[in-house]
């Protein structure tokens, strides 16, 4: 299959200027760039966890397959209700869940039945056990305590036959490996796990362990990155930290490229950086270099080497998460088959003054909590792009949007939680 070239997407973008291209249109780029993976494996279902479905789970059988009790109590013909008075009923007999009542019900009769028993035929409403009083082998219901049908679940309430219970393209949460096993469905077709090879790049860069020179510093990225991937549920392939040679940046960025679907770097793509990252991305594939108006994380290099999509992200280790949630995220759910699923943001008050011009995407990081009905967010403290910390203290990130101003205190801002995110 013949690819677009990364010049023909951008002439399907409006607006787009890789020298101030606003965050809507790269994401569109990267959106029209990226394809997903085809290859389908059968799992069970314990192991499908987080994997996503490559093709729809469709119910063989009716989900209850019967008419069944919602409650423990009584089965009864709800027209034999009185609306004057008490009703007093035969007990007839017992319906236990496992265990179903064959006998039949006369007029005047009721069954003593259990939660998912099922309904004996010709009953339709089941009164709790607690609306209830006893009088020999009599059960006496008094007016209102039900109206006619309630407390009984219908065949195929939860699904019918042949409706799709399980879309493809979802992520597989917590709740679907129950829900297949009640379709007596012990494995799930899922798309193969994407493929993500990652490295920092730089001579000052040391991995943990190592003895600390003086000029240099910890590689944090590739752990946050790791963190940021392991949510995902891909194959993740940490390459390291390569230094500035451009041998050693050329081999691996070709093994990276020959192992994985995405390859992410961080570092080295900086307008006007004395180094040969940008250079050998060149080499060995089609790459653009952006200027993204957002803050932080403006330099971004974005491409194919080979047939693995490249993601070329900014340094310092706040601009790397900021960039890998406002880009790199959406597009690997993409690739691994994933329907796309925006990050879900909730609307807070802010508690302090925001300066901002329009004209570019701002993230600043804040802890948002409940306040009355709503929530309140305070943003504060050292927003600086090298800071670590900050992204560890705050629970959320602040999204001013390309078009906003300033937000004066009080006023209400987009904020995307953390929580299930990071």
């Amino acid at each position: 299959m013949t690819l677009p070239s990364l010049e023909a997407i951008a002439s399907c973008v409006s607006g787009y200027d890789p020298h101030a291209l606003p965050v809507p249109q790269a994401q569109e780029f990267i959106a029209r760039l990226v394809a997903p993976v085809t290859a389908v494996e059968q799992v069970a279902i314990r192991a499908g966890l987080g994997r996503v479905l490559a093709r729809d789970i469709v119910s063989p059988i009716d989900v209850p397959a019967h008419d069944n009790s919602a409650m423990d109590g009584y089965a009864l013909r709800g027209a034999e209700l009185s609306a004057q008075g008490d009703t007093a009923l035969r007990i007839a007999g017992r319906g236990l869940a496992g265990d179903r009542f064959e006998g039949n019900v006369g007029a005047g009769e009721a069954v003593r039945i259990t939660t998912g028993a099922v309904m004996p035929a010709g009953l339709d409403t089941v009164v709790p056990q607690e609306f209830t009083r006893l009088e020999g082998d009599r059960v006496i219901v008094p007016a209102g305590a039900v109206k006619p049908g309630d407390n009984r679940r219908l065949a195929g309430e939860d699904l019918a036959r042949g409706e799709v219970a399980l879309a493809a393209g979802r992520r597989l949460r917590p709740a679907d490996p129950g829900l297949s096993a009640s379709l007596g469905q012990g494995e799930v077709p899922v798309f193969r796990r994407l493929r993500v090879a990652f490295f920092s790049t730089g001579d000052e860069l040391r991995s943990v362990g190592e003895p600390l020179e003086a000029g240099c510093v910890y590689d944090s990225n590739r752990y946050t990155l790791w963190g940021m991937l392991a949510r995902l549920g891909v194959e993740i392939i940490d390459m390291g930290v390569v230094r500035d040679e451009p041998s050693a940046l050329a081999a691996t960025f070709r093994d990276a490229a020959a192992c994985a679907d995405a390859v992410i770097t961080s570092g080295g793509v900086s307008v006007g950086e004395a180094d040969h990252t940008k250079q050998i991305m060149k080499q060995l594939g089609d790459v653009l270099f952006w200027r993204i108006a957002m803050r932080p994380g403006r330099p971004m290099a974005i491409g194919r080497i080979g047939h693995a999509i490249l993601f070329g992200l900014p340094g310092n280790p706040v601009a790397v998460m900021v960039t890998f949630y406002a880009f790199v995220r959406d597009a690997l759910l993409a690739m691994g088959g994933a329907t796309p699923e925006p990050l879900p943001m909730l609307r807070a008050a802010c508690t302090t003054p925001i300066r901002k011009k329009p004209g570019r995407t701002e993230y600043q990081r804040g802890r948002v909590q409940r306040a009355g009905d709503g929530w309140e967010v305070r943003v504060g403290g050292a927003q600086g792009s090298g800071i670590l910390r900050s992204m560890s203290e705050a629970n959320g990130l602040v999204v001013l949007h390309h078009a906003q101003g300033s937000v004066e205190a009080g006023g209400l801002v987009d904020v995307i939680p953390f929580d299930g995110l990071i």
